[in-house]
């Protein structure tokens, strides 16, 4: 009877044991559920959905470093932000999390294409941006309204959509990695720079002609040098001026130098003086940058930013330089979901299909195409 009681005794101590550890668990995944849905910012940058982590069967091999990668995700244009996660994820062994950053009427189309594909095993978190944020800082035509983007202006915000990183990369939606992103990310920035861009002058985009625009490859072909204020900041024209679609950058640096309020004041000055080059061709957010990060930047590797694919229908590379280079860049009027752009075939290998049907690939030979 003594040994009965005595076993009664322990199993009762280790149930009440397993209670307690229960509870304290359970505390916890509260606390950091209560985090992740209050963390806002009065930018309005809110986060919509986030998966913590995926199952242990689908990240086995993987290592612990976290790499944060912002991607902005419009609904025309999603096919492209899902061929570039996908790129990425099946190019690393790193614990990647995608900070997606779009507009509430894109979210459940969104959710909806990654949860219902094969993308399910990606670690994500959606971001709503609110386009108040821009009131102010952005000329907009009255009779062209609808051209305007706000999610390409989401960039300068990088610390309040990942307010807890050190480092991130970022990362435009017509994009495709070919190598571990890990290597992007390690890239070294000098002291005291809080970022690193690819120089338009480089051996791979040497002075390309952009449509509509000539030869776009320093600052004179994004800024009005004929404006005082811009002769003022003793810029040499001739810079070469450098692509802000792909960079890393230094959250810590960029909070103490304060960029993104940079960056909104030289947007609020163009749109009383006009800075920018009235030739300009390409997106508004150079320009700022381009003022902000004067000497001020650090390089990252060429092969990780091979652009201009998207300028014309032509091939400017060879397939050889296509296949050993890290990441492919459709910049430009021609996206590889698209009816003429050049190595489309190598974008649509990491396509997934809208299993809502609602985005469809644009082909020579159909209206619809829909990758197999």
């Amino acid at each position: 009877m003594t040994l009965r009681k005595v076993n009664i005794s322990i199993l009762i101590v280790a149930v009440v044991i397993f209670l307690l550890v229960l509870h304290h668990n359970f505390l916890g995944l509260s606390d950091f559920l209560k985090r992740e849905l209050s963390d806002s910012s009065p930018l309005g940058l809110q986060p919509i959905d986030f998966i913590p982590a995926a199952p242990q069967r689908l990240v086995e091999g993987r290592n612990d470093k976290e790499i944060s990668v912002v991607i902005a995700a419009s609904d025309e244009r999603l096919g492209g932000a899902i061929a570039a996660m996908n790129s990425i994820y099946h190019h690393t062994r790193s614990n990647v999390v995608f900070h997606i950053v779009t507009l509430n009427d894109t979210v459940d189309h969104l959710r909806l294409w990654l949860s219902n594909t094969g993308l399910k095993k990606l670690r994500y978190r959606i971001l709503h941006f609110d386009p108040g944020v821009l009131e102010g800082k952005v000329q907009v035509d009255p009779q062209k309204a609808d051209t305007l983007k706000p999610l390409t202006f989401a960039r300068f915000y990088l610390p309040s959509l990942v307010p807890h990183a050190e480092k991130a990369i970022y990362v435009d939606d017509d994009i495709i990695v070919q190598d571990d992103i890990l290597e992007l990310y390690n890239t070294p920035l000098k002291a005291g720079h809080a970022a690193a861009f690819s120089e338009d002058c480089d051996s791979t985009t040497n002075k390309v002609a952009v449509r509509g625009a000539g030869n776009q490859y320093n600052y004179m072909g994004f800024l009005d040098y004929k404006k005082e204020t811009i002769r003022k900041l003793a810029m040499k024209a001739n810079t070469c001026s450098f692509n802000p679609g792909v960079f890393v950058a230094n959250l810590t640096e960029w909070k103490l130098q304060n960029i993104t309020q940079q960056l909104e004041k030289w947007m609020a000055l163009n749109v009383v003086e006009e800075l920018y080059s009235r030739t300009l061709a390409g997106s508004i957010t150079t320009p700022p940058l381009l003022i902000v990060f004067y000497k001020q930047h650090s390089s990252i590797d060429p092969m990780w930013n091979v652009r201009h694919l998207g300028s014309s229908a032509g091939k400017r590379y060879s397939p050889q330089f296509v296949k050993a280079a890290k990441l492919l860049h459709w910049n430009g009027h021609f996206k590889p979901w698209g009816r003429t752009a050049s190595y489309a075939e190598v974008w649509e290998k990491w396509y997934v299909p809208d299993p809502t049907g609602k985005f469809s690939l644009i082909r020579r030979h159909s209206e619809a195409y829909e990758a197999k």
